[in-house]
């Protein structure tokens, strides 16, 4: 109908059959950013939150959630993943997040690189919501991807 994957002819929503295609090495990267406050910046560069360590919990969150991406996403398929690095980096403005994961299978791991991305972001936005109620999440991508049948590809 659409030549959308994940819809049958008659516009239906279904989960891709996978089955038959080959396991390859696969990775996905996928960035974003928050912009805070120079308040809420502060705590965070300086690791004096109340609720924490923002970056330290924020990487676990992005970790655990590319490890539930299934359970969130209705149509992915669980993916064994290999590898999840969170990597934050603070700048003048905010928090950048870059999210990695890789896997060995059929089906890539972009969503879970974005999943990840994604919770990180909102993790920071949780730890410091107290202080700074008009943070912006933005630019939320996938920037780089590997393996499979579409082949390799990078944002410059």
């Amino acid at each position: 109908m659409t030549g959308l994957t994940h819809l049958d002819d008659q516009g239906a929503a279904r989960m891709v059959d996978v089955g038959d295609k080959p396991a390859t090495a696969r990775e996905a990267v996928a960035a974003g950013r928050i912009r805070l406050s120079p308040e809420a910046l502060a705590l965070v560069r300086n690791a004096s939150a109340k609720k924490g360590d923002v970056l330290a919990v924020a990487r676990i969150a992005g970790i655990m959630a590319a490890k539930r991406t299934a359970d969130l996403i209705p149509l992915c398929h669980p993916l064994p993943l290999s590898r999840v690095a969170i990597d934050l980096a603070v700048t003048d403005h905010g928090v950048t997040v870059r999210a990695t994961c890789r896997t060995h299978g059929p089906t890539g791991v972009e969503m879970e690189a974005l999943t990840a991305a994604s919770v990180a972001l909102l993790t920071v936005y949780d730890m410091v919501k107290a202080v700074d109620k008009a943070m912006i999440i933005e630019d939320l991508r996938v920037v780089a991807k590997s393996g499979g049948k579409s082949g390799d590809w990078t944002i410059a």
